[in-house]
């Protein structure tokens, strides 16, 4: 679900100097995947103003010298260079070639001069990273892709991520999550600048829903950040995933990392981007995921050895992130999945997955709250992410899943 803050729906902020609202500077980097390149590219620089769809004026800007090498080793010469995004009303980073490198100071510059004479600026996917660079995300939401979160976190403690969403809009910033994400912040710019029908218009044309409802939450992977490695509390945290079917709760965690709760609230933020009650609570959710998928445990079986304290804990946190009751998730997977699959990946989750032991009377981690997708990786046999037959017609869809156009 899109983040359309108070500030996005105030007036824009007047352009100086030679910008103009209409005109989208979209700035290239060498290394960048094309993937990512070609959709402000798709969006903002083709004439579809027969299908009703308003037309832009679009910039491509070469953040350094060229020619620019992409995926597959294509060279592509941008045709402007940083000069010409003084005169866009938008400007748009669609992706950084690197997490770890730094991108180039003349490019920063520029963007910071554009946002200070009133100009929109977008990050799509790891764009993030170039626009906290530039100090363009401090004190502000943002996300990016989940997978990149945690870092983007990290390495700019004053930006606040939030690793849920499809994209963030935050006024005159706005970033999105990974790859298909840019296409959805790229329809929301449209319908922001022109309305609904106009969005529309353009949705149907690039064959694409207008609106995608739910967050990352349902792409999340079981891997835990590369960062978390080396630090104190990866310890904490194996021992955390080790122990998921049993009742326990922050502070139980808080206290094995010899810390209060603060600080280990502070520090378990700043390493994963995101709250520890809500790590906890996810990697509940992904575990009964799994044994729903490759089990033939109850629903309140598997509650308990996920480490709910009720099978009402575990529906009422499994719809707030999945959009699905946990026997209905079950049966729509069942019912695509070919015969026997589940089947031989269930005596794999059975010696993953301890049994339900005694309660600690440990007050438990069911409170309510929203999930955020830094996961971690509990053994083998994950089956939970759509294969190449999702789409297959006949075969019903995974709740949350988008049917087929």
């Amino acid at each position: 679900m899109s983040q359309d803050s108070a500030a996005a729906t105030e007036a824009a902020r007047k352009l100086t100097g030679r910008r103009r609202r209409e005109v989208v500077a979209v700035l290239l980097f060498s290394g960048g995947p094309i993937f990512e390149s070609s959709i402000p590219l798709s969006v903002f620089g083709i004439d579809r103003q027969d299908a009703g769809v308003p037309r832009y004026r679009l910039l491509v800007c070469g953040g350094e010298e060229g020619p620019l090498r992409t995926t597959g080793g294509l060279e592509l010469t941008a045709p402007y260079g940083l000069e010409a995004i003084s005169r866009a009303g938008t400007v748009v980073v669609p992706a950084w070639r690197s997490i770890t490198s730094p991108p180039p100071a003349e490019a920063l510059d520029a963007l910071r001069r554009a946002h200070e004479e009133g100009a929109r600026i977008v990050g799509l996917c790891t764009g993030a990273f170039v626009l906290a660079a530039a100090g363009l995300l401090d004190g502000r939401p943002a996300t990016t892709h989940w997978m990149y979160a945690p870092t983007l976190a990290k390495r700019y403690p004053s930006v606040h991520v939030d690793p849920r969403e499809l994209f963030v809009d935050d006024g005159d910033v706005l970033t999105s999550a990974g790859t298909a994400a840019g296409i959805d912040l790229c329809l929301h710019i449209v319908r922001t600048d022109h309305g609904t029908e106009a969005a529309g218009a353009l949705a149907r044309r690039l064959v694409v829903p207008p609106r995608r409802s739910g967050g990352q939450e349902r792409y999340l992977d079981r891997s835990l950040p590369e960062e978390i490695g080396s630090d104190p509390l990866a310890e904490v945290v194996a021992w955390a995933l080790e122990h998921l079917h049993e009742q326990f709760d922050v502070e139980t965690l808080a206290a094995r990392a010899y810390m209060s709760r603060r600080t280990f609230d502070r520090r378990f933020r700043s390493l994963t981007g995101s709250a520890p009650l809500q790590w906890l609570i996810t990697q509940r959710v992904l575990q009964a995921q799994r044994l729903l998928e490759t089990s033939d445990y109850s629903v309140d079986e598997v509650a308990g050895r996920c480490g709910f304290r009720s099978p009402v804990a575990l529906r009422g946190h499994f719809r707030r992130q999945l959009g699905s009751s946990p026997a209905a998730y079950r049966a729509a997977f069942r019912a695509r999945r070919p015969q026997g699959v589940a089947e031989s990946a269930a005596t794999v989750v059975e010696t993953m997955v301890p049994s339900q032991g005694p309660p600690s009377g440990r007050r438990g981690s069911s409170l309510s709250s929203a999930a955020v997708p830094v996961a971690a990786s509990v053994g083998s046999g994950e089956l939970s992410l759509p294969g190449p037959d999702a789409y297959v017609p006949g075969r019903p869809a995974l709740p949350g899943q988008r049917s087929a156009p």
